[in-house]
């Protein structure tokens, strides 16, 4: 069993993840016929075409980034310590599911770490993408190598499945691996934790301790 903590950031002056294209708005209505990339920036004066139910898409004032995107679900919270930030209340994508967070790719270089501390041993990195996947924003597929640097371990292994956001625990497969790691199987834990806050990061930071139980 090996025990890992994967810090994932979006937004902010260092980002380990980016969502690098999306859905802007409801192509199924015939509104966009194309797929945008994400974090788009509106012209001076002009405005954005809205959702299927009206709703504008949004970002996020406090990090930069689009909402209903990465593994906190399908909003941000605001930073209630920035009285100058107009975006302090929890936002929600609209009711019709099919936002700008469904379809969402977003590319991860992930530190993984020995503790839950941003700050502490880093034994690796989780290189790979997580796809918004459902419709109404609550999973997210994953496939991702986490590349180990030495020190106990070793080598890399490879993981696949779908996170469930909100969930107590998630569950994803071990496809194999290299090095030690040759033809490992079996799968791990995925649980979402709080992020202590010995080193601070100005981006959103989803922190997930990775329970891996292997077979060979």
């Amino acid at each position: 069993m090996i025990e890992l903590y994967m810090h994932d950031i979006q937004g902010g002056s260092s980002p380990t993840a980016r969502p690098v294209t999306g859905l802007l708005g409801n192509i199924y209505s015939g509104q966009v016929p194309f797929a945008m990339p994400i974090g788009f920036n509106i012209p001076q004066g002009q405005t954005a075409v809205p959702n299927a139910n009206g709703a504008l898409p949004t970002v996020n004032g406090v990090f930069g980034i689009p909402l209903g995107t990465g593994l906190a679900g399908t909003s941000f919270a605001g930073d209630s310590g920035n009285n100058n930030n107009q975006n302090n209340a929890q936002l929600q994508l609209g009711p019709d599911g099919l936002g700008l967070g469904f379809g969402t790719i977003t590319v991860i270089d992930d530190v993984l770490t020995a503790q839950p501390e941003l700050g502490s041993q880093i034994v690796g990195k989780a290189q790979g993408v997580y796809v918004a996947s459902s419709a109404d924003g609550s999973r997210q597929m994953m496939t991702f190598t986490a590349l180990f640097e030495g020190g106990e371990y070793g080598d890399s292994l490879n993981f696949y499945g779908l996170y469930k956001i909100g969930s107590a625990m998630s569950q994803l497969s071990v496809i194999g691996g290299t090095g030690k790691f040759k033809n490992a199987s079996g799968f791990a834990e995925l649980r979402a934790l709080i992020p202590p806050g010995q080193v601070s990061t100005d981006g959103a930071e989803t922190l997930l301790r990775i329970t891996v139980h292997l077979n060979y």
